[in-house]
């Protein structure tokens, strides 16, 4: 049966995203705040630049909005047609996903928590993992409209499981990305060459992602392209540490690490990306990680 699609939320992610969807579908309606970016889509893409009130009656519904809060809020104003799905890629809380799909759930529409991972670079090549929670049976009706952006799509549990992995996965970008930036701040000042350190890290047990890709792309080069905002990172690492609190779970690293990032999100400009977290330590140690 064709399906109608809708994507609300055209920033660095939903925007390539969104690009994927009319290759398997007919018809898909595109939102944005700023609605000359769904037109530019629309006219880029092959989408339909779409009012709220009508993107909202498609039959499956992606959101990517910077919050949950942003996404509770056009739930509340604009709700989806009986019998559809709403599938939030939003970073967004789990509580946050289990009240909307408990309210949801009353008008007999599934809503799936269903954050990606991947950065831009997986958006753009359709390759971003997706972590889902909610109904299982949902999300194999919703499947099809997913795959087109998707390497990999796995469901995690219950509503709010999906939140959950992608909090945790971000945090744990937090303290690779601070680690490596700690470790490299000591090398430098005793004239290690970073570049030759980091070809050695990278064929060792101490590589990460921020190794191999975030320090070589973004830091030592001292670009820090905006794909993924500092501030969204320390929402995430705040969801997380939440997670653990809320569990009464002794988490002094996750602790350590939130109010790091949160501390770097305050004092860096708004527009900063997360691998601009580096600059914080920088300006305590007088050491500038660059080649």
């Amino acid at each position: 049966m064709t399906q109608s699609i809708a994507f609300l939320g055209l920033g660095a992610m939903g925007w390539r995203m969104a690009a994927h969807l009319p290759k398997a579908f007919s018809d898909v309606r595109v939102w944005n705040r700023t609605f000359s970016k769904a037109e530019a889509h629309a006219l880029q893409f092959g989408t339909q630049a779409s009012s709220i009130e009508n993107a909202v009656q498609a039959d499956i519904i992606f959101s990517c909005l910077p919050t949950s809060a942003e996404v509770e809020a056009l739930i509340a104003t604009y709700p989806p047609k009986a019998g559809s799905i709403w599938v939030d890629c939003t970073s967004g809380e789990p509580t946050s996903a289990q009240r909307v799909s408990a309210k949801l759930a009353e008008n007999n529409v599934h809503f799936l928590d269903a954050p990606v991972s991947g950065q831009t670079i997986g958006a753009e090549k359709g390759i971003l993992t997706v972590m889902v929670g909610g109904d299982v049976v949902a999300l194999e009706r919703a499947r099809s409209a997913i795959e087109p952006f998707a390497g990999l799509i796995e469901h995690v549990g219950g509503s709010g499981a999906g939140f959950a992995v992608k909090a945790v996965n971000n945090m744990l970008l937090a303290v690779n990305l601070w680690s490596v930036a700690e470790g490299f701040s000591a090398l430098k000042a005793h004239g290690v060459n970073l570049e030759s350190a980091l070809t050695c890290i990278n064929a060792s047990s101490g590589r990460s992602l921020a190794s191999e890709n975030t320090f070589p792309q973004r830091v030592l080069n001292r670009e820090f392209p905006l794909t993924f905002a500092l501030n969204l990172l320390a929402k995430d690492t705040g969801i997380a540490i939440d997670l653990a609190h809320s569990a009464k779970l002794p988490s002094p690293l996750l602790a350590l690490t939130q109010s790091l990032y949160r501390a770097a999100s305050n004092s860096l400009p708004e527009d900063s990306d997360f691998s601009a977290v580096v600059k914080l330590l920088e300006s305590w140690t007088g050491q500038v990680l660059e080649v």
